[in-house]
């Protein structure tokens, strides 16, 4: 039960903003309930305007690795401010930022600087296509590559479905030269490559998922999918939104060995600002505008308060960073799968790094169709039940939890003693 602060505030937001919200999820319409309204927010922890203080798993939906308000982060952030808030014009800071990207990717050797991951990802198909000739762009059910109307595609009921929109407001022309698959389905996607390979300009993939709960892929399936992208001379591109950074140093095509033709990040390289990058080879990049004919322009693109804010948190994050997030993340899914067990709950953990998701599904959690299964209304109850003790949990299934390296280990015993509790 949110307080009455909160409950005035969504009033007054529901009056101004659809849903009272500035993106659908904050809303909880999917759990049941009011979201607390945050005040603020430090290290593992955040205030709401009642006063109320959780343990977040949310952390800003992935960019709050190091926690919140780091003191660096922030001191960074200030020290642009001071200088001023935005040029329109080249700076230094943003080509210290590139090359700080590119030291940890070796896969992108120039890059562009966005705003927001949606921009990232849209641009990347652009310039895939625009690179290829090509018109077709192939993406898997469950992933979310932001909400651009090219993307926005609902599953069908065969192996690949062409141009079903899954928005009001797209389309279908819009959307009739974007193919969905089932994710870690290998023999859909071979039988689609022999079928349209010369049409296809770009795989875009979360190598591991996070907009249907933590997904990791199957073994061999990045592999299979990286040789028929070469094998067919179309565009691997990694959504690494969510990934980046936070699954190693270079993010989770580090982590499985796979060398994508474009790479998209945002989240944690923004450091929590408004920050986002695509990039990849040389020869692809440069058919970018002014170099090239695929026009993109963006006002805020690598603003100088982002870009410090990104360069403080990747100057933080080193190998000790990913040793911490790892021992931290397998203690939370040892002890939620212990919850289940002791409480008799049909459900799973899957977790890759500092990402998990405990499944009302008793699992293995795949695809879009194994996750389409879980018990909704179950969640609903256990993530009312986290919030009351204290814990805030994303407010849908279908959202990977955070681990930031604020947390403690006292912070997941004790989440993992109010997880139990929710559960009986």
């Amino acid at each position: 039960m949110t307080g009455p602060r909160s409950t005035e505030l969504l009033k007054r937001a529901e009056r101004l903003l659809p849903g009272g919200v500035n993106s659908p999820v904050r809303a909880y319409r999917a759990v049941g309930g009011h979201p607390p309204f945050i005040a603020s927010a430090s290290g593992a922890r955040l205030t709401d305007a009642d006063g109320t203080e959780y343990v977040d798993y949310v952390g800003s939906w992935g960019p709050a690795i190091l926690g919140h308000a780091h003191p660096k982060v922030v001191a960074a952030v200030k020290a642009a401010a001071e200088r001023g808030l935005s040029f329109g014009a080249p700076t230094e800071l943003e080509v210290r930022f590139a090359e700080a990207v590119i030291d940890r990717y070796p896969s992108i050797e120039m890059l562009r600087c966005v705003s927001s991951g949606t921009e990232a990802t849209m641009s990347a198909l652009r310039v895939a296509r625009g690179f290829t000739g090509r018109d077709v762009i192939v993406k898997f059910d469950g992933c979310y590559h932001g909400h651009s109307d090219a993307l926005l595609v609902k599953a069908g009921s065969g192996a690949a479905t062409f141009g079903n929109p899954d928005s009001g407001g797209v389309p279908a022309s819009v959307v009739e030269n974007t193919a969905t698959l089932a994710f870690n389905d290998e023999a859909a996607l071979r039988a689609l490559f022999r079928e349209s390979g010369a049409r296809i300009a770009a795989v875009i993939v979360e190598p591991v998922v996070g907009n249907m709960g933590c997904v990791p892929p199957e073994p061999g399936f990045l592999q299979t999918l990286r040789a028929l992208c070469t094998e067919a001379g179309a565009l691997l591109v990694f959504d690494e939104v969510m990934t980046g950074c936070r699954l190693a140093r270079g993010g989770a095509q580090e982590r499985f060995g796979i060398v994508p033709d474009l790479t998209c990040l945002g989240k944690v390289v923004g450091g929590g600002m408004p920050l986002a990058v695509y990039g990849g080879r040389r020869d692809v990049m440069t058919k970018v505008a002014p170099l090239g004919p695929v026009y993109q322009a963006g006002t805020l693109s690598g603003n100088p308060v982002a870009v410090s804010a990104g360069l403080a948190t990747l100057a933080e994050l080193g190998p000790e960073t990913y040793v911490l997030l790892e021992s931290l993340g397998a203690r939370l899914e040892a002890g939620l799968t212990a919850a289940l067990k002791s409480t008799g709950t049909a459900g799973c953990v899957q977790r890759v790094g500092s990402m998990l998701t405990l499944f009302f599904h008793p699992g293995p959690v795949r695809s879009w169709g194994d996750a389409d299964r879980c018990d909704r209304e179950r969640f609903g109850r256990w993530h009312g039940g986290l919030l009351g003790r204290g814990v805030y949990w994303p407010a849908s299934q279908f959202e990977a939890a955070f681990i930031s390296a604020a947390h403690t280990e006292a912070d997941i015993d004790a989440t993992v003693k109010a997880a139990t509790d929710a559960l009986k």
